[in-house]
């Protein structure tokens, strides 16, 4: 499945004008499987609740539009209305006009995005041309538990909003995270600067051994294309069965103590 990562700029709380540089940019590139964009990549980090349901329904339009002209599916971030609550949404689109939602779990207090938006509760995998995707976004990349790989993915896509003084971190843990649930990792940043951070891309994708299969150069928009070879991750996982010898979390207990001082044993998962 050949697999491309757009390292965009964005231009702060502009929905339009993003879609448009997006699409007249994708048109140009060379044909792929999967585009992956960045995180609230029409619009820029924003919990700007005013500009989220209708920048929604349009970007979801432009995605729905662009898969179907591309024949290829398309991922990315949108602020998202929902019943009067509000998700940091990551789509998963095809060309036949399916669409594949995951709702950002991890919210980033430090941001103040868990103020303005609200978690979501479920674990989500998506097929595409042969690959199990696990979606999950930005700051999910820290959380190595929800994302434990269970047998039933092959790839897991990071679209983000990380800034440039934490890159080192997205570094090492997009590695991390390919290597301890031997699978494949695209993870997509966005490069320019918003009203409260800058950042530098720093997108790449990982193979299951942790080495940089395509990557993209920082404080540029960049795109880059790597192909996830199946056959290569399922003689790798036949060779070296790693998973086979996982924990089962929902095993593990921790002791807590209940009001009147009794102590009790509470799965953690």
């Amino acid at each position: 499945m050949i697999t491309t990562i757009v390292q965009s700029d964005i231009i702060w709380a502009q929905p339009e004008e993003n879609r448009r540089h997006l699409g007249a940019w994708m048109d140009g590139m060379a044909e792929a499987d999967l585009y992956v964009l960045p995180e609230m990549f029409s619009t820029g980090f924003s919990t700007d609740a005013a500009l989220v349901a209708e920048n929604d329904k349009a970007t979801l339009a432009w995605m729905l539009q662009k898969a179907q002209v591309l024949d290829a599916a398309i991922a990315g971030s949108v602020a998202t209305e929902e019943g009067g609550r509000f998700f940091n949404r990551l789509y998963f689109v095809k060309p036949s006009g399916e669409v594949t939602a995951y709702d950002k779990r991890h919210l980033f207090t430090y941001g103040k995005e868990h103020l303005h938006f609200t978690a979501g509760q479920e674990r989500v995998v998506v097929e595409w041309r042969g690959v199990r995707i696990l979606l999950a976004v930005c700051y999910d990349l820290r959380f190595p538990v929800w994302t434990r790989n269970r047998k039933d993915y092959d790839m897991i896509l990071y679209v983000a909003s990380w800034p440039t003084s934490r890159v080192k971190v997205w570094n090492t843990l997009l590695k991390a995270r390919a290597i301890e649930n031997q699978c494949y990792v695209a993870g997509v940043n966005r490069v320019g600067e918003d009203p409260r951070c800058q950042y530098c891309g720093a997108s790449a994708i990982i193979s299951p051994y942790g080495e940089e299969m395509a990557s993209c150069e920082w404080d540029k928009e960049c795109a880059a294309t790597a192909d996830i070879d199946m056959e290569r991750l399922l003689a790798f996982r036949q060779k070296f069965p790693v998973l086979d010898d996982a924990d089962e979390l929902s095993d593990f207990a921790c002791p807590r103590t209940d009001g009147n001082g009794e102590e009790k044993t509470e799965a953690l998962f």
